[in-house]
């Protein structure tokens, strides 16, 4: 069972839970979901919208790119640590994230990008808009800070690359009962 919500509602509890860890989850070739604490809620072009980050040799970036839509899962306590730890470290291109973490997927109202029953609180995001971040126009101590070029790059975990960002519309918000 769903239960609807007013987005403005929950935006307190949405953007506390933010930089704990929350769920980004994508489902091009087949379901994926990764950790995020970086987002925006707000509006933009008069409608709610959610802004994601990913960066650009991730797995979640190819899924964002084929299919245009997203779902954000937000837990209504803490985060759970086997969740975090698979979704946040594992790639989904050599993964199942799904049997790793015990993940249990509900179908989603509008768009074909499932929620997560342990992340209840859930947005149903259609992208309206992406672009890939100029590092040249960021703060010198942030891109240092955030963007290393002293890292080994063919690892799909480092952390030198740009982020895309995608601007997903809110198309429909609800807790999983």
């Amino acid at each position: 069972m769903k239960e609807k919500i007013n987005i403005t509602e929950y935006a307190q509890r949405i953007t506390e839970a933010l930089p704990k860890g929350i769920l980004l989850n994508t489902n091009g070739d087949k379901f994926n979901s990764m950790v995020i604490g970086w987002g925006a809620l707000g509006t933009c072009w008069s409608v709610p919208t959610f802004t994601v980050y990913v960066r650009e040799h991730r797995y979640t970036k190819a899924q964002l790119d084929k299919t245009k839509e997203f779902t954000i899962s937000i837990p209504l306590d803490k985060p759970v640590p086997e969740i975090v730890k698979v979704c946040g470290s594992l790639s989904g291109n050599n993964v199942d994230k799904v049997k790793e973490a015990g993940l249990t997927l509900e179908d989603a109202e509008i768009i074909t990008t499932p929620g997560v029953k342990e992340y209840p609180i859930t947005l149903e995001c259609k992208v309206l808009y992406s672009q890939k971040q100029d590092l040249s126009a960021i703060p010198e101590n942030i891109r240092k800070q955030m963007y290393p070029q002293d890292v080994d790059g063919s690892n799909p975990m480092a952390n030198r690359d740009a982020h895309t960002a995608y601007i997903g519309q809110i198309v429909d918000a609800y807790i999983i009962r």
